[in-house]
């Protein structure tokens, strides 16, 4: 049994690091230290705790089961611990050295990361904030464990460790490319109402991270007893917009991307000729980071940025 009075509680920063990084090099850059200091470091919490702890692999250091049985309560001890002593008031974004990796789909390195980026480099200019690649169906798992601190995503239930925080509502329209000939011979003009009958017949480009041919604007159309034709899926939203604008097909596109990339990449916007439910995206975070001040600071920050696009319902 380790001995609370005589243990070094440092011990658990490196230890910490180690998780995260799996190298020793990596970990003492994390935490200012070199990386003899760390190796000292993991020796004598290898004596303390009476485990390896970590076993060489490769180029990197891979943990033993013993090690990943604390990985979870330990950040969270940690992320407690630097929340006592760093009360609120003592948070200054302006020499806050935080890093935050944030999932979601690439909507938001169109409709929110050019804005955030600007915010930071004026309010935070030593945060550091990575979007990465949204995960489907596994939105809680990246947050459980530490993947990301912070997930923009569809509106779902959530199991109780999980904030949430509603952040905004998108329609969708159709989109086109400019010309587009079967558009034209029909006389639909952009803001117009594709008629049901070639809505149906033209080929469709569908967002779907996991290659599915089906989502709610398919939903949308069983409702009034119809089909139409995917004939191509994309992973991004970019690869759905830019393969509309190159070819005569067209999609179903969140409206404020949309009206975001139109101009840029050549398209038209029409409205479909059925109701399609209105999305409605949440901000959501593990409850170990509500009281956290930079954390709280960055989901106000995003919760700003997004509000404009959010339409009325």
């Amino acid at each position: 049994m380790v001995n609370l009075s005589s243990f070094d509680l440092n011990l658990l920063r490196v230890l910490d690091a180690l998780l995260q990084d799996h190298s020793t090099v990596r970990a003492g850059a994390r935490l200012g230290l070199s990386q003899p200091a760390v190796s000292a470091a993991l020796g004598r919490l290898r004596t303390a705790l009476g485990d390896d702890l970590f076993f060489r692999r490769g180029q990197g250091l891979e943990p033993t089961h013993f090690a990943l049985s604390l990985q979870a309560d330990l950040r969270e001890a940690l992320d407690r611990i630097e929340t006592l002593i760093q009360g609120a008031d003592d948070f200054d974004p302006a020499t806050s050295n935080a890093r935050f990796r944030i999932s979601g789909s690439d909507f938001f390195a169109e409709l929110l990361m050019p804005q955030l980026a600007e915010r930071l480099q004026v309010q935070a200019p030593s945060m550091r904030v990575h979007l990465v690649d949204l995960v489907p169906d596994s939105y809680v798992d990246t947050l459980d464990r530490y993947e990301v601190d912070l997930a923009l995503i569809p509106m779902t239930p959530l199991p109780d460790w999980v904030e949430s925080h509603a952040v905004f509502r998108s329609s969708f329209s159709v989109i086109a490319r400019k010309g587009h000939p079967r558009l034209q011979r029909a006389g639909v003009v952009p803001g117009e109402v594709v008629p049901i009958d070639l809505f149906c017949d033209l080929g469709q480009v569908l967002f779907s991270p996991e290659g599915n041919s089906k989502a709610m604007g398919d939903a949308a159309l069983a409702k009034v007893g119809r089909e139409r034709r995917v004939v191509m899926t994309m992973p991004v939203f970019s690869g759905v917009y830019r393969a509309v604008a190159g070819s005569d097909l067209i999609a179903l596109l969140p409206t404020a991307l949309a009206k975001r990339v139109a101009g840029t990449v050549g398209l038209d916007i029409y409205r479909p000729p059925m109701p399609v439910p209105t999305a409605r995206l949440s901000m959501i975070w593990h409850r170990r980071y509500s009281a956290s001040p930079a954390h709280e600071w960055l989901r106000n920050q995003i919760a700003e940025l997004l509000s404009p696009l959010d339409e009325a319902v």
